[in-house]
């Protein structure tokens, strides 16, 4: 009997007949890790909102952008709602420390409240961008809004922003630009309610037909 012959199998209806809680779970889980960042927005009110996401990814590098996945406009959406009438936006990285405070701000607040203060975390204003950055985060990204894309198979919306503005600690970028996420404590997510601390195993060199990898992990 093969290790294939043990494994279980989930068909699409044995899928689609899970408790929805359960399937939720196990669909977010098994795509793998992904990453955790918290998005921070304002309203031209000045009424800050944070949010935790686990499908911030990246677009390009020439103009650099990334997306992200906002669900359903079914109830309210703060994060959308301010982005679009400000234009700003803030990606920050969650870390090891942070998770329990992260989590928090999954809590559906009403309008008005700030998960930065529910949450326990702080908000920071850099370079006269609009948007809330996240005090405690070692990365943080200001972006401005460019597109959206409607997502009709399942009514979600994909965001597109440019990246401005980044900080981070100078002594975790290498000479060719690699970013070690593993000094920065840099968290990924796993599940709806999962957090993973990952360890850098490996760099390999640019990958050529009929030549071996090498490793260049410094």
């Amino acid at each position: 009997m093969s290790e294939t012959d043990l494994m279980k199998h989930y068909s699409k209806t044995s899928i689609e007949e899970m408790p929805s809680r359960a399937r939720a779970h196990f669909m977010n889980s098994v795509t793998g890790f992904k990453s955790c960042n918290l998005i921070g927005t304002v309203s031209p009110d000045g009424k800050t909102n944070l949010a935790i996401f686990s499908s911030v990814t990246h677009l390009g590098s020439n103009p650099p952008m990334l997306g992200f996945v906002l669900r359903p406009h079914t109830v309210m959406r703060n994060t959308f709602d301010n982005l679009k009438e400000t234009g700003v936006f803030t990606v920050n990285h969650v870390s090891g420390e942070m998770i329990r405070k992260a989590h928090q701000t999954s809590a559906k607040y009403p309008a008005g409240v700030s998960e930065f203060e529910q949450a326990g975390l702080s908000e920071e204003y850099r370079e006269e961008f609009e948007a809330p950055y996240v005090a405690e985060s070692a990365i943080k990204i200001g972006c401005r809004y460019i597109n959206e894309y409607y997502l009709k198979e399942n009514d979600c919306r994909f965001i597109i922003g440019a990246m401005e503005h980044i900080y981070l600690p100078e002594e975790i970028v290498s000479e060719d630009g690699f970013i070690n996420l593993e000094k920065a404590g840099t968290v990924a997510a796993t599940g709806l309610d999962g957090y993973a601390l990952p360890k850098i195993l490996d760099r390999f060199s640019y990958a050529q037909p009929d030549e071996e990898v090498e490793s260049i992990l410094v």
